[in-house]
């Protein structure tokens, strides 16, 4: 029998409300639905269009935070598409809210110090960097001046841009940068002088970038700027158009400085023959840096530019097109480093005796000659004695044996003077001429 104890111990006990205790920890935490979140999504756009400082913001964003983990963590039911194709997913709708309070709230933020300096520096880059003209250096420099006068205003400070260099302009533009951060400024109490000095720096950017420079004159504006039409009279003017006249009176005075300007500036495949033609019969040093940079793109007038120069810094470029298996370029490239001279060459031009091509190995043996290195001879009358040699590669092998000159190499060419092949066998009476 029971004694009312035992009863008691396994009757489940009652909570305040009269409701089972176990029953109630069984009751689940609110739930985050849609609803809840687009709820709290409201409060926080209300919270943002109150918001009158910095931290009020910062609130905003706590709650943007929160809202955000706990819709990463709900599970929202999606729409069911088989009965409503058209209905929004609400997890997507919610996070697109989100994103664009978010924007709003980084839109309401500041100004703040750092964004006057951002400004500074990119304007001081600019001034530094660009190419002016003549009427555009004075615009920089009062904008500048009219934006230190403001700066000087607001931070109680002087800072001073002396003379024309406008090196020194973008310098102390960088240093009011650095000084706007430094004093400490802070977006809500000093909102003012941080607005102020916000506005003097874009409307400093405003009149950089109205300011005229190089890059917003036509290529005709520029060459006038330059001089570059100066020598054409009335009693030269030949050709047309204009600046093929400027290029080929440049060339007869040996001047070229223009003819390099045409070449910068003038795009055309016409203009751009005739000034390559014009350095070519030229050859000056000034030529080479512009034909050094086509010619590593392997431009082959240009190549033909560089020999003719003879400048020795071409020819590791050029050694290595040697073996590009490009007869064209080869030929132009082994003519070019011949023309060079530097012994540094002749090993890789000594290697193109051995090239699939002749007209190739042809001119390997000529340019071997021009650059005179014994070191050359024994390849040179092996290539002479191959009796299954094209005929013009032996000439050539000849003629460079002739050119080296040296009386090995004189007698490596005359044992020919009898050969089979006339214009080898020309080339070895020079030789034999010479040596005796």
């Amino acid at each position: 029998m029971s004694n009312g104890d035992d009863e008691s111990a396994d009757a489940p006990e009652e909570s305040a409300d009269g409701t089972d205790a176990e029953d109630a920890s069984e009751v689940p935490a609110t739930a985050v639905t849609a609803e809840s979140l687009g709820e709290r999504l409201d409060d926080a756009e209300a919270a943002l269009e109150n918001a009158e400082t910095e931290a009020d913001l910062d609130d905003v964003e706590a709650s943007l935070d929160a809202i955000a983990s706990d819709l990463e963590d709900a599970d929202l039911e999606a729409p069911d598409e088989n009965e409503d194709e058209e209905a929004e997913d609400p997890a997507e709708e919610l996070q697109t809210r989100i994103d664009d309070l978010r924007e709003e709230l980084e839109a309401a933020r500041g100004p703040y110090a750092e964004d006057v300096q951002a400004i500074l520096d990119e304007a001081a880059a600019t001034v530094r960097d660009t190419r002016w003209t003549e009427d555009g250096e004075p615009d920089v420099r009062a904008a500048v001046s009219t934006f230190l006068d403001a700066a000087e205003e607001e931070l109680d400070d002087e800072f001073p841009a002396s003379g024309d260099d406008l090196d020194d302009h973008a310098a102390v533009l960088e240093t009011v940068g650095e000084a706007t951060v430094e004093a400490g400024l802070d977006a809500d109490d000093d909102e003012k002088t941080i607005a102020a000095l916000l506005e003097a720096a874009e409307t400093l950017e405003e009149a950089i970038e109205d300011a005229e420079e190089w890059a917003d004159l036509t290529v005709v504006e520029q060459l006038r700027a330059r001089g570059f039409y100066d020598r054409v009279t009335g009693e030269n003017r030949k050709d047309f158009p204009p600046e093929l006249n400027v290029v080929r009176i440049a060339e007869a005075e040996n001047d070229p400085e223009r003819v390099l300007m045409a070449l910068e500036k003038l795009e055309s495949d016409f203009m751009q023959e005739n000034c390559i033609d014009a350095l070519r019969r030229m050859a000056p040093e000034e030529a080479f840096e512009p034909m050094h940079e086509a010619a590593q793109k392997r431009g082959r007038p240009e190549i033909e530019v560089l020999g003719k120069i003879g400048d020795e810094r071409a020819v590791d470029t050029l050694v290595e097109f040697v073996d590009s298996d490009n007869p064209p370029l080869q030929k132009v490239t082994l003519r070019a480093l011949g023309e060079i001279g530097s012994r540094e060459a002749t090993q890789a031009v000594a290697d193109a005796l051995a090239d699939d091509e002749s007209v190739v190995r042809s001119q390997a043996a000529r340019a071997l000659g021009l650059i005179g290195d014994t070191r050359a001879i024994e390849p040179l009358a092996d290539t002479l004695g191959d009796g299954e040699e094209e005929t013009d590669v032996r000439a050539a092998a000849a003629w460079a044996l002739v050119q080296i000159g040296t009386e090995r190499a004189l007698e490596a060419a005359a044992e020919y003077d009898d050969d089979r092949a006339y214009t080898v066998q020309i080339e070895a009476e020079k030789a034999r001429d010479a040596a005796a």
